[in-house]
């Protein structure tokens, strides 16, 4: 029987009955950020799900950009995802240590180049833990397969249309970082950036759509109230930034969820765009784009 995924969210109990099955792909999207110690390969190699492959965010990336995990190429991407022995036949869960920090990320890269069959891991490795279910520090070994990728731009947003948008406001932009960060009041963790936001951006700091508890995704009514209350109109198409797009992957999972198809992540995010240079900067609270 083909293995199916009851959505995009999988309960550590569904991940339990199912391990070790021949079609399913684990995970461990686990992300720290720089400097922080120990890294999260480290965290891996001393403990993980049985059968999960670590998915390095800082290489599988276009490692040539001077930017911090920007999305490789297609064919680039083909050969890492062919190592990790995912195939378009793959059904891939993905887990993170806090819950949903940085699943979100892996989840939309996999999405982005074509892969539907992936879910997020409820709780992650957080409630897997909690739940006193196994961990082992085995390495699986890992037969490589073919994966064919379609790259969809619509996914993705660049520097340049970013830019282009603050003259349009066609899509409403809202940042995942924390709001002393957002409002310039807190220095950045990469050194170099300028303090502040995006202009007209909102503001929803990614913890907040799931339990400081147990790191469980909230429920639906939950996700909705919180995305309202940062201001968004869910209504209208939105990008997604943080500091360097991985939590604003976060965002866009709970945008899913909520069944919006409309969502895009600005990869380069704050570690682009906080860059010296021309590029406009607000600080303070968010106000979110003028209404015309």
């Amino acid at each position: 029987m083909t293995l199916t995924l009851p959505g995009p969210l999988v309960s550590t109990s569904w991940l339990a009955e199912h391990l070790g099955e021949q079609s399913l792909v684990l995970l461990d999207g686990s992300y720290k950020l720089p400097g922080v110690t120990p890294t999260a390969r480290a965290d891996y190699e001393q403990r993980h799900i049985r059968g999960a492959r670590f998915f390095d965010i800082d290489q599988i990336a276009d490692t040539s950009s001077p930017l911090p995990h920007m999305l490789p190429d297609t064919q680039a991407l083909e050969g890492l995802a062919g190592r990790l022995g995912l195939s378009n036949d793959s059904v891939v869960v993905v887990y993170d240590g806090a819950g949903l920090m940085s699943a979100g990320r892996v989840w939309w890269s996999l999405r982005t180049f074509g892969h539907d069959k992936v879910a997020i891991l409820d709780g992650g490795l957080r409630k897997w833990l909690a739940e006193q279910r196994p961990v082992t520090a085995d390495i699986p070994a890992v037969v490589p397969a073919t994966f064919r990728a379609r790259f969809n731009a619509a996914a993705v947003r660049s520097k340049a249309q970013v830019a282009g948008n603050l003259a349009t406001a066609d899509e409403q932009l809202i940042d995942t970082r924390s709001a002393a960060r957002f409002a310039g009041e807190e220095s950045e963790v990469r050194p170099g950036l300028r303090p502040g936001h995006i202009p007209h951006s909102l503001n929803l700091p990614f913890q907040e759509i799931s339990s400081p508890e147990t790191g469980e995704v909230k429920p639906g009514s939950a996700i909705r109230k919180a995305f309202e209350t940062a201001g968004l109109d869910l209504a209208r198409p939105v990008v997604a930034t943080c500091g360097s797009g991985v939590t604003a992957g976060a965002l866009a999972f709970g945008l899913h969820l909520l069944g919006k198809t409309n969502v895009a992540i600005y990869d380069g995010s704050w570690s682009e765009w906080g860059l010296p240079g021309e590029t406009p900067v607000e600080t303070g609270p968010a106000t979110g784009a003028p209404r015309s």
